[in-house]
């Protein structure tokens, strides 16, 4: 079963339309079972979790607000009335769902956390969905929203769970230690070592040099509640572009994984 977890960069510069076509065709090839989505945008009739779905013959969820804010005012009229969330899109039907508001105390606006059940005929599971701060002035926040992570990740259960997350850290970094107390199985351990441990490049010609504390650092994530009976096949990230051009400043991180 294939997982991949991508920050897709809701409608933001550049040109949001052209990226949507890259990151299409790049899930069109790394063809996923479940897709968590970071920054996803939704309009009050369709959301980009719902256009992914289409295009892969899949089902849909969508659920916000997420970090980071909405630009005010608009940088161009396609952001205009626009939300930005989380999505998921899963090969299987999406049971019974619960959209957590995450801890936070700087900002007006929770981000929230989407948990939702998989169907999957032979072994439901569950998968959560989420993103979180990233601002060095806000640290106590990040840190408060990776505990409320790390539990929710590890609350009994007697299904498989797995988070999809952009973490806004590495595991390097106390904004991760939550995780590592928690005793969760990071996926990229069982990954290519030749493979770059960066999903926020530099290399990226948008990327965001001001996220000092994310740039050129591995900081979106699979993880696994730890005892479910997972086996983790494989874990790689895809640093390439689609005909010259970056589906999003983040490269997506997939996870192949037996139930």
């Amino acid at each position: 079963m294939r997982l991949v977890t991508w920050n897709v960069l809701w409608r933001f510069q550049p040109d949001w339309r052209e990226r949507e076509r890259a990151i299409l065709e790049m899930l069109d090839l790394l063809r996923p079972d479940v897709l968590g989505m970071q920054e996803c945008w939704a309009t009050p009739d369709r959301t980009q979790a719902d256009v992914v779905a289409e295009r892969l013959g899949m089902h849909a969820m969508f659920a916000g607000p997420s970090l980071p804010p909405l630009p005010e005012p608009p940088e161009h009229p396609d952001q205009e009335g626009v939300a930005l969330g989380v999505g998921l899109v899963s090969r299987w039907p999406i049971g019974q769902t619960h959209v957590h508001a995450l801890p936070v105390t700087h900002r007006q606006v929770p981000p929230t956390a989407l948990q939702a059940r998989i169907e999957r005929p032979e072994s439901p599971f569950d998968v959560i969905v989420a993103a979180t701060e990233w601002e060095l002035r806000f640290v106590a926040d990040h840190v408060a929203q990776t505990r409320r992570l790390a539990q929710l990740l590890t609350a009994p259960s007697p299904r498989p769970v797995f988070l999809l997350a952009d973490l806004n850290c590495d595991p390097t970094q106390r904004q991760y230690d939550p995780f590592a107390a928690a005793g969760v199985q990071e996926t990229w351990d069982a990954g290519d070592e030749d493979r770059p441990a960066v999903t926020l490049s530099s290399e990226v010609p948008f990327a965001p040099f001001e996220a000092i504390g994310q740039i050129d650092r591995r900081i979106d994530h699979i993880l696994v509640a730890p005892d479910r009976g997972v086996t983790v096949e494989g874990a790689f990230t895809v640093p390439d572009p689609v005909d010259g051009v970056f589906g999003s400043d983040h490269f997506p991180v997939i996870a192949d994984v037996r139930l």
